[in-house]
């Protein structure tokens, strides 16, 4: 029997329309979205079926829709008697989702936390002052080492290691092209500039975790009823305080996917879920591990694969 992880999706996962097809045939997916949208003080469903994707790309929108997104899958796996993961992990934002889905804190002060940390992240670099690329065909040492020599005082860090050969890197505008020619220049297959406003989990964002914090602090932390294989380290953590420190630190600090998911394989997990909508997960794990399975839940078809592979039978 496979050994299940639930993993959680970050930003880039979102479109209109998503989940629709799920609402429609499980009443508890809008439902989830109608609390939220009382968190929230605005229809958070009708803007993922009816408003526009810049909206929903707008990054104090895009985390609350993810978070919801998630949990929505999570109570939906639940009620239909999905097998229970060994562990979880998320995704940079995906890791609030985890945090949820856990019980270490509750669904409401999770909405309210991403909606400000989006705020908060979009706010600590004037927009335009920072960027973020894909570098993709290059080792992580040489990234790394393209990103040292493009700084020139500035800020240009690797940030999310997500798959061998592909890395992503952030900071200020200039420092990132420059790093991104360097790249080039050392053999990267492509080097792509991001959609995105922000530098994320660099230095940069450390206001943002600084003005976070008031809003962390004040929420009751809770042991995970899941292991959840956190980003800023790849180990896991049960203890409520080292918790919300991690979480805090994980904003200006790189995602390790590569190494979070290669610590759920060394925990004894064969297989992946991923809790959310999208697929991109998914196409990560296969270049981790072409061996590890790794199902969708984004659709009827999906959810339904997935559920039949792990139903709680197989326990």
């Amino acid at each position: 029997m496979s050994k299940l992880a639930f993993v959680f999706p970050g930003q880039g996962s979102q479109k209109i329309g998503m989940l629709a097809g799920l609402a429609a045939q499980y009443p508890v997916v809008e439902e989830t979205f109608n609390e939220a949208s009382e968190v929230l003080d605005y229809d958070i469903w009708k803007l993922v079926q009816q408003g526009a994707q810049e909206d929903i790309n707008l990054t104090e929108r895009t985390q609350p829709i993810l978070l919801a997104s998630s949990v929505a899958i999570w109570r939906l796996w639940n009620a239909r008697a999905g097998q229970q993961p060994l562990q979880m992990a998320g995704h940079s934002l995906g890791e609030w989702s985890a945090l949820v889905c856990s019980g270490v804190v509750d669904f409401s002060d999770g909405l309210r936390i991403v909606r400000a940390r989006g705020q908060y992240m979009q706010r600590a670099v004037p927009v335009g002052e920072g960027a973020m690329a894909a570098i993709i065909g290059l080792e992580d040492k040489a990234v790394m080492e393209a990103c040292a020599t493009a700084a020139e005082a500035k800020v240009v860090d690797a940030v999310n290691f997500n798959a061998p050969g592909q890395v992503v890197i952030a900071g200020s505008t200039a420092a990132v092209q420059r790093a991104i020619e360097n790249c080039k220049n050392a053999g990267a297959k492509r080097a792509l500039p991001l959609p995105v406003s922000a530098p994320f989990h660099t230095s940069l964002m450390k206001p943002a975790a600084d003005k976070l914090s008031e809003i962390v602090n004040s929420v009751t932390f809770k042991a995970p009823k899941v292991p959840i294989v956190h980003n800023v380290h790849a180990q896991t953590e049960a203890d409520p305080a080292k918790i919300r420190s991690l979480m805090l630190e994980q904003i200006y600090s790189p995602v390790r996917w590569v190494d979070c998911v290669k610590r759920l394989q060394l925990n004894g997990v064969t297989a992946l879920v991923e809790c959310g909508p999208g697929r991109v997960l998914n196409g990560l794990a296969k270049r981790i591990d072409r061996d590890l399975l790794a199902m969708a839940t984004e659709d009827v078809a999906d959810f339904d694969a997935a559920l039949t592979n792990f139903s709680i039978s197989e326990e």
